[in-house]
């Protein structure tokens, strides 16, 4: 198949499978995902996005629909099953339960599984990002990778109307994180990244940026920074699963950047490297 999709045992193209409206995903929200690149029908860094993707379980307090051991072979089947080597995206999510609505956890609740993967090819390294500045309004549980993504949809909106890449979240002056993905600075030769608290989600992408600074000898600082540091950096760097990084041109309409390519691109040649020898036939 050229896409594939599964819910609770059944599998089939992605518009045949068919959930129950009675998925507390529907009404509430109530689970979460995770989503990993997908190249020669093989997950990339599959054991971290599971081990991400149980933590956010665990906090929401929702049994797994099937231990870990399982869930990576649903998953692992389910690429195997795709007639193209090509890039593809993976994504599954986990809701509560199927059950008629009720604000408090219903009993003996079984969770549901769902997961899809279609085609998804890695954004272009050589085309900046632009990015427009929202203030950061959703709730102090961001380290959930949860199906509430509301608040993330409208900066993104206002963002493509603003003919922009990707939003810039802050809280107050603090510098959070992106709509879809993790943000992070060069400066004076040092990769700066905010703390995984409870205000960004824990991207994995950055998880595996400070561990590719230790191995190539580059200095890194985890700590919380401003929009203001933000604007004067030698570099911004957008992480995500989707486009591992991508560097920033422009913030509000105002040149940023450019000041530390060299690094810059040896980071991004680097990281593209590790996804590309992990990935091989």
């Amino acid at each position: 198949m050229r896409d594939i999709a599964y819910y609770n045992g059944v599998i089939g193209p992605i518009d045949e499978v068919k959930a129950p409206i009675t998925d507390r995903g529907f009404y509430f929200g109530d689970g979460v995902y995770d989503a990993a690149m997908v190249r020669n029908k093989k997950i990339f860094a599959l054991d971290d996005h599971l081990d991400r993707f149980y933590n956010s379980l665990t906090l929401l307090r929702i049994d797994p629909p099937m231990p870990r051991e399982e869930l990576a072979a649903v998953l692992c089947d389910l690429v195997s099953q795709l007639d193209s080597d090509e890039p593809h995206m993976l994504y599954w999510q986990s809701t509560r339960a199927v059950a008629h609505r009720m604000h408090a956890f219903p009993k003996n609740a079984k969770a549901s599984l769902m997961a899809f993967s279609e085609p998804c090819g890695l954004d272009r390294h050589d085309k900046p990002y632009k990015l427009i500045t929202v203030e950061d309004t959703r709730f102090l549980h961001c380290n959930i990778k949860t199906l509430n993504l509301i608040p993330n949809c409208m900066a993104m909106q206002r963002a493509v109307e603003a003919g922009c890449d990707e939003v810039v979240f802050h809280r107050g002056d603090r510098v959070t994180e992106g709509a879809h993905s993790g943000l992070a600075i060069l400066k004076d030769g040092v990769f700066f990244t905010p703390p995984a608290d409870e205000l960004i989600l824990p991207s994995i992408t950055r998880k595996h940026f400070l561990t590719l600074c230790d191995k190539l000898g580059v200095p890194t600082r985890i700590a919380p920074f401003t929009v203001d540091e933000l604007m004067h950096a030698d570099e911004i760097m957008i992480l995500s699963t989707g486009s591992h990084c991508i560097s920033v041109s422009h913030v509000d309409d105002k040149p940023v950047g450019g000041k530390d390519t060299a690094l810059l691109g040896k980071l991004q040649t680097a990281y593209q490297n590790w996804f590309m020898q992990d990935t091989e036939k």
